[in-house]
């Protein structure tokens, strides 16, 4: 699933991909290669964000990107770049059966008909799932409803984050191949890391971000549901850093590393998180009368297993960290090799940015 923005590398894929997960407070970023039938993980690097007000200015973005590219060492020029919650919007529209191309064109000229709100001076990009292009046994070549249209995940950025992307990317030597919305990530790398459950369950994948958590549902490989909610492991860290009168920085080693000691004040904030994403689950379970069979965490704060079990709790359904490593061969440096699976969860969106482009 590419949703890459990008019209000329729509149809091109990569022998290896630098791609970059730009988050509020830490970047996450891997180098990923094909071998053979599969994939490699060269290489990963977690960086300070840049700090700026409004929006990522190119010049910074590129100093940012270089420095990136500095601790990668890829030998690759071409990297995929991740658009955030904030800055890519995410939706299901139905839309005439035609290409891509020109279903982009129609949302261009018609975005109040098709996604209900004006998109001014936005560019678009569509997914049509497997499942939406297979004929229903009940359409007929004469039924002009069932022939008209089918159901598209739509993404939609301003046009001008798309032109400072490739300009940063262009400032620091790169080609920005595919922008990719962010709650995507996730949905590529669960379909690579556990395809038989993508294929056959019902199952949500719950990003705990710094700022926001989304939650995506799938039902047997198709994205049916996307939501993003307002708390994030900055909320729950700066949460205990309040109750305890500690500095953010002790609060943040106290949540991952020693949960057990400040299990009343994670919970307190917890609840809300667990409620709003319950609410998703209920609604999915009963507009497609399917329950979710599981729940996948990642993010930071999935480095938690207390914080996983808590939601858990909350939400009904067993919960479990996401491995997003299970399918990659390892070819990372030897100091490297220690620290992956502390980090893995955190390179859950970079990986499906990279893989959007493989």
């Amino acid at each position: 699933m590419g949703l890459p923005f990008i019209d000329s590398v729509i149809s091109r894929k990569r022998d290896q991909m630098m791609a970059v997960d730009l988050g509020s407070r830490t970047t996450k970023a891997v180098c990923v290669k094909r071998r053979g039938q599969g994939f490699a993980l060269c290489g990963f690097t977690l960086l300070d964000a840049p700090i700026y007000e409004k929006t990522l200015p190119p010049e910074l973005l590129s100093e940012h990107l270089k420095a990136i590219a500095q601790a990668l060492r890829p030998t690759t020029k071409y990297v995929s770049l991740t658009a955030g919650v904030n800055d890519a919007q995410v939706r299901h529209a139905d839309l005439p059966r035609m290409p891509v191309h020109d279903m982009r064109m129609v949302l261009k000229l018609n975005t109040k008909n098709y996604l209900q709100q004006d998109l001014p001076n936005h560019v678009f990009d569509c997914h049509v799932s497997t499942r939406a292009q297979q004929p229903k046994p009940s359409d007929k070549p004469t039924d002009p409803a069932s022939s008209q249209k089918h159901r598209v995940l739509v993404a939609a950025a301003r046009q001008q984050f798309v032109k400072d992307f490739v300009q940063g990317a262009k400032g620091a030597g790169l080609v920005a191949d595919f922008i990719v919305p962010s709650l995507i990530g996730p949905v590529n790398t669960f379909e690579k890391a556990m395809p038989e459950v993508f294929a056959k369950e019902a199952v949500a994948l719950v990003d705990i971000g710094f700022k926001n958590s989304s939650i995506c549902i799938l039902l047997e490989g198709e994205l049916i549901i996307t939501r993003v909610v307002g708390i994030g492991g900055d909320k729950l860290t700066n949460g205990v850093a309040e109750a305890l009168s500690i500095s953010y920085a002790e609060a943040e080693g106290i949540k991952i590393g020693m949960p057990s000691e400040i299990q009343p004040q994670l919970e307190s904030l917890l609840i809300p998180l667990g409620r709003e994403l319950r609410a998703s689950i209920d609604f999915f379970e009963h507009q497609q009368d399917r329950p979710v069979s599981r729940v996948f965490v990642t993010g930071g704060s999935a480095r938690s297993e207390f914080i996983v079990q808590k939601l858990q709790q909350e939400l009904m359904v067993e919960c479990k960290i996401l491995n997003p490593m299970t399918f990659l061969q390892m070819q990372l440096p030897p100091q490297q090799i220690a620290e992956i699976e502390q980090v893995a969860p955190q390179l859950t969106v970079a990986l499906g940015a990279a893989l959007a482009a493989l």
